[in-house]
């Protein structure tokens, strides 16, 4: 029985794409072949026995006939039909929001991140995972900490005040719109003080940056 594992790696920039193949190339057990498109990485995946999948998230070579547009619609298809694979992601997506849904929906094998990514990493990252473990990448460990951190300190008058705060021209407009789990509406001094929490909190220099650090932490849409 040969211990060479077979692994595809899927990709829309041919540049990015020979990277990833020649780290892996570099250790003699694998067996690697690639794509630049989502529909004939599957159909490949249907038709051969594959170890290990590397895919990317966005895919800019997409166009009308194309079946599968994305990273995410590509492990979708393969957990729809049960395929046995590995799933791993390997992406410059570093956005929190859009890890977290992709790792919190999707439950990949490993999460990578292309320009912090090695030959010692990937090996290291494909023996987690054929022991069936998951990997995630340094950045990406982190900023899931992070986000489960923050949402941990949330709270319904947070989420409140973060959903509620784009929608106002002044602060004090905020006043009868936020309640407290009573019922009761929060006082304008009230409001402030969350807010300058939260903004201690998030590390946001003002209240902008706030709902934008929110937003990328995926604690609001």
């Amino acid at each position: 029985m040969s211990n060479t594992l077979k692994i595809i790696v899927v990709d829309d920039h041919q540049l990015i794409l020979d990277g990833i193949m020649s780290s892996l190339k570099k250790n003699g057990n694998y067996e690697v072949v690639s794509s630049t498109s989502c529909d004939a990485a599957f159909a490949k995946i249907k038709k051969n026995s594959f170890d290990i999948l590397f895919t990317d998230l966005s895919f800019d070579n997409t166009s009308f006939s194309s079946k599968i547009e994305s990273g995410e619609e590509l492990i979708k298809a393969i957990q729809k039909e049960k395929i046995s694979i590995k799933m791993a992601v390997i992406t410059g997506h570093t956005e929190t929001n859009r890890l977290y849904n992709v790792i919190r929906n999707l439950k990949p094998d490993a999460y990578l991140l292309k320009n912090k990514c090695d030959s010692v990493e990937l090996d290291f990252a494909i023996a987690r995972i054929m022991n069936n473990d998951v990997y995630y990448s340094h950045e990406v460990h982190q900023k899931l900490i992070r986000r489960a951190c923050v949402e941990i300190q949330m709270d319904e008058v947070a989420i409140q005040i973060l959903k509620e705060l784009p929608k106002q021209s002044k602060i004090s407009n905020l006043v009868g719109v936020i309640h407290k789990a009573d019922g009761s509406p929060l006082k304008l001094r009230s409001i402030e003080a969350k807010l300058a929490n939260l903004r201690i909190d998030l590390n946001a220099v003002n209240n902008t940056d706030l709902i934008l650090k929110a937003k990328e932490l995926g604690v609001v849409d």
